[in-house]
Parts: C-alpha cells; sequence; structure tokens
C-alpha cells in the first residue's frame, strides 16, 4: 500500500519523527523533533507505528503524512475536548519484529492512549497483538488480511479486508472485462500476495471462470522469465499479480519483454506513484483495485489540502487512509469522558457512518470497515505520466463466497 498533506491556522503538534526521507532513523529507539511538553495533562497521546524506510517506505510515509495532517487540523481547531493530540511516531523499517518493539514502547513507555498502523499486514499482526495485550485500541489504516482483527476485541480497520477485495477484482475481471481465462503470479513469501491469491481464486471459479496458471515468486526476486514464459503459453486473457508495487513493475516490464501483451491486475499493494514511474509504458492498460481515486470527487478536498502540504505532490489511498484512521481516532474521543483506552475501544466499535476521505466507514462486529472498493487503470496522461484513473465501484454484496484464511505471516 502509500503518500498525502493539508493545512490550517495555528497548530500544535508534538512528533516523534518528524523527518521521513534524508533522517537517518534508528529503528524504534530513536525519537526526533518532539515539539510538546509530553508530562503536561494539557495532551492526548496517541502512537504511529510504520514503515517510514525500507523496501516498501513509500507506503509508511504516505500514510504517515497523511495522519499528521489531521493532527494538524484537529489540533489548529482546539484538539480534543480541549486538549492537543500529541503524535508520537517509530519507524518498523517494514520488519515485523520492529513493528512489535514500536508497539510496546508505545503502550509502555509512551503511555499512548491509541495506536495507529501498520500498512502491511504482518507488521499489523504482530503490533495488534501487543495492542490486544495491553488492552490498548490499535486502527491500521490499509492492512487488509483478515487475520488482522480475528479475535482481537482492541484492534480495527478503515480499509476492506482481502477476501472483499479478491471478490471485487474477480467480479470486475469476470463482468466488466467479460474474461474467463487468468493467470496468476504471486509472492508465496507474502501474506497479503498470498491471501489474495487463495480469495480470488474461490472467488473467480465461483463466478465461472478458470485459473489456467498459478505461478509463484519470491519477493525481491529480479527474474521471472521461468513464470511469464509459461504464462505466455496458457492462453491466458489477463494476468493477476497480487503483489506490492515493485514487483508489479518488474513483473510487467518483463512480461512485455517476453512478448505478454494481455493486461495485467493487481490489488492495492500497487497503490504508488513509483508503480507508474517504474514501469511507464510497459503497465499502460493494467489495472489494479484500490481504496480510492485521485479523480474521485470526494478526495478532491483531501488532495487540495494535501497538496498545499506537500508542495503539490498528489496523495495517493495510503495517505487517504491514515488520514481517516487519525480522525475517526479523534471522533471516537470526543464521544469519550476521559479519553480512556477502554472508552475509545467502545466508541470505535460503534461507528456507523463516517463519512471519511476514502469514503463512508461503518465498523461491523468483527471490527472491520464495511465499504466499496474502487478499480483503477493506468493511463498515459498529456504530460507523459502514467497515473492511475477511476474506472469503476464495487460494493459489498450477499454473494461473496468463503475463501481460505490467509496465512497469518
Amino acid at each position: 500500500m502509500l503518500n498525502r498533506r493539508a493545512v490550517l491556522g495555528r497548530v500544535v503538534v508534538a512528533v516523534s519523527v518528524v523527518t521521513i526521507v534524508g533522517l537517518a532513523l534508528v529503528g524504534c529507539e530513536k525519537k526526533a523533533g518532539t515539539s510538546t511538553d509530553t508530562k503536561t495533562s494539557n495532551t492526548i497521546k496517541i502512537g504511529h507505528y510504520g514503515s517510514l524506510t525500507g523496501s516498501e517506505a513509500t507506503f509508511g510515509q504516505s500514510t504517515d503524512r497523511g495522519i499528521r495532517l489531521a493532527v494538524k487540523e484537529i489540533n489548529a481547531k482546539g484538539g480534543i475536548n480541549g486538549k492537543q493530540v500529541e503524535l508520537i511516531t517509530y519507524d518498523t523499517k517494514g520488519d515485523s519484529g520492529e513493528a512489535g518493539k514500536a508497539v510496546t514502547r508505545l503502550v509502555t513507555s509512551d503511555k499512548v492512549s491509541a495506536v495507529l498502523g501498520e500498512v502491511a499486514s504482518s507488521l499489523s499482526l504482530a503490533g495488534g497483538a501487543v495492542c490486544q495485550q495491553y488492552k490498548v485500541p490499535m486502527v491500521t489504516p490499509s492492512s487488509t488480511n483478515p487475520g488482522v482483527t480475528q479475535g482481537r476485541d482492541y484492534v480495527f480497520r478503515v480499509c476492506f479486508t482481502d477476501d472483499f477485495q479478491a471478490y471485487g477484482i474477480a467480479k470486475f475481471v469476470h463482468e466488466n472485462l467479460k474474461m474467463t481465462k487468468v493467470a496468476i503470479l504471486y509472492d508465496q513469501k507474502q501474506a497479503y500476495s498470498k491471501g489474495l491469491r487463495d480469495f480470488f481464486t474461490a472467488a473467480f471459479k465461483d463466478m465461472g471462470g478458470s485459473i489456467v496458471l498459478d505461478q509463484a515468486y519470491n519477493g525481491g526476486d529480479s527474474d521471472y522469465s521461468a513464470q511469464l514464459n509459461a504464462i505466455r503459453a496458457s492462453g491466458a486473457e489477463i494476468v493477476f499479480v497480487p503483489g506490492y508495487y515493485t514487483d508489479g513493475a518488474n513483473v510487467a516490464i518483463q512480461a512485455r519483454k517476453a512478448g505478454i501483451a494481455v493486461p495485467l491486475i493487481g490489488g492495492d499493494g500497487w497503490d504508488s506513484e513509483q508503480l507508474g514511474k517504474i514501469a511507464k509504458e510497459a503497465i499502460v492498460g493494467s489495472y489494479y483495485s484500490n481504496h480510492s481515486a485521485p479523480d474521485q470527487p470526494s478526495m478532491q478536498e483531501f488532495i487540495g489540502k494535501y497538496k498545499a502540504e506537500h508542495n503539490s505532490q498528489v496523495p495517493d489511498a495510503l495517505a487517504g487512509l491514515g488520514y481517516d484512521a487519525a480522525n475517526i481516532v479523534f471522533e471516537a474521543m470526543k464521544k469519550t469522558t476521559a479519553q480512556t483506552p477502554k472508552e475509545i475501544r467502545d466508541a470505535l466499535a460503534a461507528t456507523s457512518g463516517f463519512q471519511g476521505v476514502t469514503g463512508a466507514i461503518t465498523i461491523d462486529a468483527q471490527r472491520n470497515a464495511k465499504k466499496a472498493l474502487v478499480i483503477v487503470e493506468m493511463k498515459k496522461q498529456a504530460d507523459g505520466s502514467v497515473t492511475p484513473s477511476y474506472v469503476t465501484g464495487v460494493q459489498p454484496d450477499e454473494k461473496m463466497p468463503t475463501a481460505p484464511a490467509a496465512e497469518k505471516k
């Protein structure tokens, strides 16, 4: 999953990690740029743990910027019941061990009232275990693996889950593209990728489609020639690549060189401005599912604020999800008397019809967000850039089949 911003009057924000690029972050043991007295009773502390460095750093950086924008705005409006919000952020470096350490520090040392994070499901599984142990509410902006919230009544999400995401992709391929033959190329080391592959396979077969080839790779591989040669000979009409944008871009480049002309389709892990920059023409005409699209009307106000904050950079969906995750916590806090973790947890569980920038959010009994997804297409723009454009939306319905549970890696 990626980047975002905004502005507003007078702001008092305390932050642990202010720089994202250029500052050498020393794991979970380093904080920088704290600007308020953390001992004052005039503040409410919330924590954020994210991959600010590492191979998927754009995910963590985008989310962090969206969260910071939400904090800046709430403090400019007077905070929560007269108290300013203090944000404490730690870098996980994309490592589940670091994620566990970061959350442990947030809840035991920093004494935060709530935690935001992570993007990667594997890291949210690690951090969520800590929050559940210490009974501190956690909201993940974009971890889609169903296992993240299962059996954890203190863990929530503001994004859809992978079973619904895979169903939405399958429905789009079958009903909109009218395709029945799909090849799959997935990362066998990544819970996110394997989960999407399993859910998609079950959903697409239930619709009458067929998986003509199922191929695996290891995340970070640089050569997909053997798998792509097999895909080229399979008769597939489209190739499902449920990995992250780095792999999706490289697969697209090598697929075109291998003579594969059919489109590719991915999940929300493709959502990065780097996708089009890396793959360029090779990714044009391919699709992916996402939480929002930059040309959707509901995103325009947020995009304007984010661009004003970050040198005209257009935010991705992960920035919007970070913004929504922070704001849903703030709304819950407003409904409490003392902002205790238990009160916040109960208010989060009662959330219904929250109007986020990525869509309306209702928290269900499993602490998941009931919301639609969108399908975007990578298109070449007039300025030569390759960026996503809205194609259609997919609403949750009752036809979604039960699929195998994704591994909790």
